[in-house]
């Protein structure tokens, strides 16, 4: 196991603690992920969120989040459309290298890396932010809709645009410096060692792991088709295993209901799910249990800002 940085030393935690940043993706990208997101951030049992701000539904989920900049809300950069039956498109219009045949963003990260230029990705993600800005957003940090950014397909990626748009409005990133927990991979270690590098140049906060579950419900649609217990079971296992440092777990809460099923290809209960899970008495117990210390996002802007208390 990697030792970790000194992060948690800097956000004044104690010595050898075990932080963990509960985050749910892809606010905004339909009601069903409002409503569930909302739920959970107005009841704790998630420390922070982030907007697909391309998506159809974001509008609501930026004016509720304009409406408590008390809660930790970042922004989903994007640069993918991965459903088949709902797509988004970028704000910077059609007439760009991000799009595909059809006008949308493409459905994999390969296109990305292999079509985008770094000024076009550039100027879709600060767009992003800035709408969230302009919605009166207290954006809290910056994370990535399927890792379209980080040059994992190809090694092409596009982080230095957004290391340039973090540390130009203050705000952290989600990246990972270990690939601790996640698989031994010599060659991604030494990719995020040097974004990491990057990321330190340019003085913007990222964190030390970087840790979730399958996104799929595993063995869907089979007679041995994943069980919530199973799912949560594993869960938990992953929280007992969380070491000392800060680690985000993400996940992607949504209410499995009809608008969902009609937009997303495969695994909508999986969503349902995890939104059940975050308010499972036994996943609270383990966190109890492990005494692991929930942050949030906020903490880490407010280091990299210099106003940390």
């Amino acid at each position: 196991m990697t030792a970790p940085s000194d992060l948690a030393d800097r956000l004044g935690l104690a010595p050898g603690a075990r932080a963990i940043i509960l985050n749910a993706d892809d606010f905004g990208m339909c009601h069903a992920a409002n409503t569930a997101i909302i739920d959970l951030l107005t009841a704790g049992r998630i420390d922070s969120t982030t907007v697909m701000v391309p998506c159809s539904w974001s509008p609501a989920a930026l004016a509720f989040a304009a409406s408590r900049t008390d809660l930790d809300v970042g922004v989903h950069l994007v640069l993918t459309s991965e459903w088949a039956r709902y797509r988004w498109r970028p704000l910077t219009g059609t007439a760009t290298s991000l799009v595909d045949a059809a006008g949308f963003f493409p459905t994999d990260v390969l296109s990305v890396e292999q079509n985008a230029t770094d000024d076009d990705v550039a100027a879709e993600l600060a767009a992003q932010l800035q709408t969230a800005l302009d919605a009166g957003v207290d954006v809290t940090h910056l994370d990535n809709h399927m890792g379209s950014v980080y040059g994992l397909v190809t090694g092409r990626g596009f982080l230095r645009p957004v290391f340039e748009l973090a540390a130009r409005h203050g705000l952290p990133f989600r990246l990972p410096r270990s690939m601790d927990g996640v698989g031994e991979d010599s060659a991604l270690q030494a990719q995020l060692d040097a974004a990491a590098a990057a990321a330190d140049a340019a003085g913007v906060e990222i964190i030390d792991r970087l840790w979730s579950h399958p996104f799929e419900l595993l063995r869907e649609g089979t007679p041995d088709e994943e069980t919530y217990e199973q799912m949560r079971d594993g869960f938990i296992a992953l929280l007992r295993a969380v070491p000392a440092g800060v680690t985000e777990i993400y996940l992607h809460p949504m209410v499995d209901d009809d608008e969902l099923r009609a937009a997303v290809d495969f695994s909508a209960a999986k969503r349902g799910y995890e939104l059940r899970l975050l308010s499972d008495p036994a996943v609270l117990q383990a966190i109890e249990d492990e005494a692991l210390v929930r942050i949030g996002w906020r903490d880490l802007r407010d280091l990299q800002r210099g106003d940390a208390r």
